[in-house]
């Protein structure tokens, strides 16, 4: 999150504007100096208080939205708040205690922790919650493929990457092809294909038979539309709360968010090498994602090891950010934590099973 230099304010101006930023999350009319001096408990007068207020308009933090003498955010106003608050804060006992009671009756699958963690997301922040999809973030690649015959011309293919996963999907090729060609298919993609990405994959299948070109091809898919997984919303929650607190273009904009139109891909890429429980504030698009302009989002990272999604809340700039930095990085770090230990029961069960059949 790019803010400005917190260099130029004193330490009095930083503490008024994070006493405007909450004032007005709070209660959204423009901030007066003697509302201000009120809510920061300071022994300056109203004089003063105009004094600094002009200041930090000065210098772009806060603006006038009209003639009145009371001040309103900007996004760099905003975002200065923000990452004042992502250096330390923490999530309350008591909502702590209420997370983790919702979650004692809920089984023990990933789906339904990233099902339930979305809704008590949007609960917690009177927001619009979002999961997305886990993977990995690095581009898939080829280990080894299989091709059976099942029937006619269908043929299914059990395509296994580097990361362990294996894809299955049932082809259906255009006349019946018998097991042995699949078989020799198989072996010479398993050969030139080796730890190749989709494009490689293609690349690598350019100057080969027929049937190994078009069974490249598909492989090539298949890897692609894995990688293209990443960003993808798998649950959300919370909207029919939020809509009416938007204004028209950013309602628009946070239905094409929750739709799917909008890729997180590229801000989900910056997070891929931060830790669990990483949260990353987006307030207007930064200037960068113009399909965000009108609106802000906090977005924590989950996962173990190179595996990664999201959870997050979208809404409007003027979001309760501390509600919404504090729940995201907590559930976020709970949800990896289950996760965790989720495929650490998986790792002894198949130690447990190939003992046996040692046995």
């Amino acid at each position: 999150m790019d803010v400005p230099s917190a260099e130029n304010l004193t330490e009095r101006q930083r503490f008024l504007l994070s006493v405007l930023v909450r004032e007005y999350i709070t209660h959204p009319e423009p901030i007066s100096s003697g509302r201000l001096t009120a809510a920061a408990n300071l022994n300056i007068s109203s004089a003063t208080a105009r004094n600094e207020m002009a200041a930090l308009e000065e210098k772009g933090y806060i603006r006038s939205p009209h003639t009145s003498s009371g001040r309103v955010p900007t996004e760099e106003g905003y975002r200065f708040f923000a990452k004042q608050l992502l250096e330390d804060v923490t999530l309350p006992p008591p909502p702590v205690e209420m997370i983790r009671s919702q979650f004692q009756d809920v089984p023990q699958e990933v789906d339904a922790w990233l099902q339930t963690a979305t809704v008590i997301l949007a609960q917690q922040t009177h927001a619009a919650a979002i999961v997305t999809e886990p993977r990995i973030y690095t581009s898939h690649r080829f280990k080894h493929i299989q091709l059976i015959g099942v029937q006619g011309r269908l043929v299914l293919m059990v395509l296994v990457l580097n990361s362990g996963y294996v894809h299955q999907q049932m082809l259906v090729m255009a006349e019946p092809i018998p097991q042995p060609q699949l078989s020799q298919a198989s072996d010479v993609l398993n050969r030139i294909a080796i730890d190749q990405t989709a494009n490689d994959v293609r690349d690598a299948c350019r100057n080969a038979t027929t049937l190994v070109q078009e069974i490249g091809d598909l492989a090539a898919d298949a890897l692609q539309q894995l990688d293209d997984l990443g960003g993808r919303i798998r649950y959300q929650a919370g909207l029919s709360e939020l809509l009416p607190e938007l204004k028209e273009q950013s309602a628009k904009q946070a239905l094409r968010v929750l739709e799917g139109h909008v890729g997180l891909d590229p801000i989900l890429g910056e997070m891929a090498d931060k830790e669990v429980g990483t949260v990353r504030v987006v307030i207007a698009g930064e200037g960068r994602w113009e399909e965000l302009s009108h609106l802000s989002m906090v977005l924590g990272r989950y996962g173990t090891g190179s595996m990664m999604g999201a959870i997050g809340v979208v809404g409007p700039t003027r979001m309760s950010y501390p509600k919404a930095i504090a729940s995201v990085g907590y559930l976020a770090e709970y949800i990896s934590e289950f996760l965790s230990e989720a495929q650490g029961n998986a790792a002894e069960a198949r130690d447990e099973d190939s003992d046996a059949e040692g046995e």
